[in-house]
């Protein structure tokens, strides 16, 4: 890229002054005849009852948190319940202007925009498509009860109490719940709606909601994509990162096939408080938050506030901002001032503000005033509002008596959660268009290079060849990238610096030339908005491969994923697949910050798919299974390796089209004395641990692990049981390393078979040291042979370097090193 965009040093270097692009603040101004003429008696007059519906929903929901019944009926709610009574008119009004291909992503405070989405959606669909969705949702177990126990007039009527049972069902844990309750009340969603997940991590919406704005971008697909958050989230480095990742140049100076900016609205809905804290004051320095968007982009992202207490003054602001998004020059900011008279949750005393401001809030309650509009130009009478009341607390009180029937609305058993973890779906292509490519892939200078390459390490005589004449681990994961490119349309790849240099490791060299700006592309240097924009991309229906340059840098996108990457498809009861391919490059060389595996971690997290290939066969027959799946997938390379050949498989690594076998380790040498298993490089250690066993006559088994989750034990289990004894060797540092969860499921699985307990020899628990010291860190063949003779199997001679007798443990766990 560096090469397209060039820069002349005088001009940057001439005195200005730059000036922002003017905010406007509370400019709507009411006008009656035209508000008629555009939305409609009956859009206006339904707006006030989608306000209302909300807040009888969210009244019933305070009331049996607090008090345990409500018109009569008893429930213990378990369960949290963050409410936005007084920000309905917000949710309302940016709904009236969406179509149902238009999504919204919310946060834990979102009950009144899911309704609001899902009740706009209902009135701009027809009967046979509502019919549609209701009944096959879920094999129509939501329907189903919502047909036999809720009284309607119309389909429109039928789909209202639909979506009322759905979400209460959710909030209330119940199966017939829009996720089958796993989300629950801050991640209820209904897709078909076009109300997308709503997140319990604050501002955890920004990132994603910005990966689904790409989808639809890349994919030319219908609609805009808002992300709704609050005014604290406005702290969070990931919001930022999603406004940076969603404002590059690039949409319009290098996206030639199909420019314009992805089709993203982040919209704040602004209630003055974050938890308990005040940004306006206290935390924040913005005093009116729409500054924020003046530091995006030259445009200031189009931002203005709007008065939220005004649902007309929000559809307004909504639909100037829709027509600009999809003219493709966005992105888009709203401050969308508003209120909530409730505290952060039903705990929440409120002692941070006082009765006198929350009264004068009151005095201004925007249900009561749009009443007030719609009587004074005679839309309506007080008794058709009453009406309204009458008929709303009715409907509450049917869904609270279904919803809370432990035979009519029941939960899932366990077996169900776990079926939900893992779609384990393979899937060619997720969209039947074709792929655009800019050559064809024999036409690829790197594909030409590559196929003069030997793909076995070795000539006929056994001697290694040169490196540059063997295929490399790297060529691997480009050959895995480019066959499922030329397949599959809707995939993309992002990440630091990976047009025109090829990935800072050289594994994406030749696909400059072979994709188009929109599916190949440099991101920021912003992790968090590079695997949370990836999760909204899979969620919404593409499929991505994102990078993180160095392991190290999973701290910096920790949220993502740990926390969405592996949840998303559970907690919603498997309606969402995350086909998501996180490449991780595991450092070394470059020290402390740069140097870490931290494979335990993502080995802990349930709901992630987790591979660390250490050869060329491997790394393409594996990434070839990620590509083809439906799970989030974190894909562990070693740059120790990004050079090396195939130096196991004699036959070579195939030209065409292979699959590793889900969790199978692989034997690697066969051997009858002791079983050495490794994780990623270390199986090189292994192997020349190996070796040096073997001139003492011991035979050793090597077995690289090559998954770490899923993991199926029984080739494992068949070593040990033969060997008798086990060292499993790792890169990591040896406290909290996932082969500890190895050895001792293998202590367990083979213990009548062992000699002696299985050891775990990893990186001492230190930092890593600069490349010059990094033999004193890394596991060597030396260490292993000590660790064997010291704990397992006294070999004959031998005079270990290091110490690794019982005495030294207790040393180094007593000083946490």
């Amino acid at each position: 890229m560096a090469r397209t965009l060039s820069f002349d040093p005088a001009k940057l270097r001439e005195k200005q002054t730059l000036t922002i692009a003017p905010i406007p603040v509370n400019q709507y101004q009411s006008d009656f005849k035209k508000e008629l003429k555009l939305y409609g008696k009956d859009r206006l007059i339904r707006a006030y009852y989608d306000m209302l519906l909300i807040r009888k929903f969210e009244t019933m929901l305070d009331t049996i948190k607090k008090e345990g019944v409500y018109q009569g009926i008893s429930y213990n709610h378990k369960g949290p319940a963050h409410l936005s009574a007084g920000q309905e008119s917000a949710a309302v009004g940016q709904a009236m202007v969406l179509d149902p291909e238009d999504q919204i992503f919310g946060s834990h405070r979102s009950h009144g925009e899911i309704l609001a989405k899902s009740l706009s959606a209902i009135h701009k669909m027809e009967d046979a498509e509502l019919l549609s969705i209701m009944q096959s949702f879920m094999d129509g177990q939501t329907y189903r009860v919502v047909e036999k126990h809720f009284p309607a007039e119309s389909v429109r009527e039928l789909a209202e109490h639909f979506v009322l049972y759905g979400a209460l069902a959710e909030i209330y844990a119940k199966k017939t719940g829009f996720n089958a309750g796993l989300g629950g009340s801050m991640h209820t969603f209904f897709k078909p709606f076009g109300s997308m997940p709503n997140n319990a991590i604050v501002g955890g919406s920004c990132t994603i909601a910005v990966g689904a704005a790409l989808f639809k971008k890349i994919n030319r697909k219908k609609g805009i994509v808002i992300a709704n958050i609050g005014d604290g989230s406005l702290a969070r480095g990931p919001v930022y990162e999603g406004l940076v990742l969603s404002s590059m140049d690039q949409y319009k100076t290098l996206w030639e096939e199909n420019p314009g900016y992805p089709p993203f609205l982040l919209n704040c809905f602004d209630n003055l408080y974050a938890m308990g804290g005040q940004p306006i004051g206290e935390t924040m320095g913005y005093q009116v938050a729409a500054r924020v968007g003046a530091g995006i982009n030259e445009r200031s992202m189009h931002t203005e506030r709007v008065d939220g207490f005004n649902p007309l003054a929000v559809a307004d602001a909504t639909a100037r901002k829709k027509a600009i998004l999809l003219k493709g020059e966005g992105p888009a900011f709203l401050d969308t001032l508003t209120y909530r008279y409730s505290g952060h949750s039903p705990s929440d005393a409120m002692t941070y503000r006082t009765k006198e401001e929350l009264e004068a809030f009151r005095n201004q309650d925007p249900i009561v005033s749009y009443g007030n509009y719609l009587i004074e130009n005679k839309l309506v009478s007080q008794a058709d509002l009453d009406a309204f009341d009458a008929k709303l607390e009715e409907k509450m009180r049917k869904t609270l008596e279904i919803t809370v029937d432990p035979v009519l609305s029941p939960m899932v058993d366990e077996a169900f959660i776990e079926s939900v973890m893992f779609s384990n779906g393979s899937v060619e292509k997720l969209d039947s268009a074709e792929p655009i490519l800019l050559q064809k892939l024999e036409e690829n200078p790197r594909v030409q290079q590559i196929a003069k390459r030997s793909r076995y390490a070795y000539d006929e005589s056994g001697k290694e060849l040169p490196s540059a004449r063997q295929y490399q681990y790297r060529d691997a994961v480009f050959e895995a990238m480019a066959h499922r490119f030329a397949i599959d349309p809707t995939m993309v790849a992002y990440g630091e610096d990976h047009r025109d240099w090829g990935g800072a490791f050289a594994c994406y060299r030749g696909l400059t030339e072979l994709l188009p700006p929109s599916r190949f592309f440099n991101s920021p240097i912003s992790e968090s908005a590079i695997v949370g924009s990836g999760v909204g991309y899979a969620m919404a229906g593409g499929r991505a491969v994102v990078e993180l340059m160095y392991c190290d840098f999973l701290g910096c996108a920790g949220d993502e994923v740990f926390n969405q990457m592996p949840k998303w498809q559970a907690m919603s009861a498997g309606v969402l697949k995350m086909p998501l391919v996180l490449r991780v490059s595991v450092g070394n060389k470059y020290g402390a910050q740069h140097s870490q595996e931290w494979t335990s971690m993502v080995a802990s997290v349930p709901g992630l798919k987790a591979m660390y290939p250490a050869t060329p066969y491997d790394v393409k027959g594996m990434l070839n299974y990620a590509l083809r799946g439906t799970d989030p997938v974190v894909f562990f390379e070693s740059q120790k390796l990004y050079g090396i050949g195939e130096m196991f498989v004699k036959e070579g690594v195939p030209e065409g089209y292979y699959e590793i076998p889900e969790g199978e380790p692989a034997v690697k040498r066969v051997g009858k004395d002791i079983t050495l298993i490794a994780l990623g490089p270390a199986l090189y250690t292994a192997t020349k641990a190996a070796d040096e066993l073997a001139k003492r006559g011991v035979e050793a088994e090597v077995i690289d692990l090559r998954w770490i989750n899923p993991l199926k034990y029984e080739i494992l289990v068949e070593s040990v049981k033969k060997t008798g004894r086990c060292v499993l060797v790792t890169d990591s540092s040896e406290r909290g390393s996932y082969l500890h969860t190895v050895a001792s499921n293998l202590g367990r699985l083979a213990f009548e078979a062992l000699d002696a307990p299985p050891i775990v020899v990893g990186s001492k628990n230190w930092i890593t040291p600069p490349a010059e010291m990094e033999e004193y860190y890394f596991a060597q063949a030396s260490t292993i042979l000590d660790a064997i003779h010291e704990q397992i199997l006294p070999l004959d001679g031998y005079q270990p370097k290091h110490n690794y007798t019982d005495g030294e443990f207790a040393r180094t766990s007593k000083k946490g090193v």
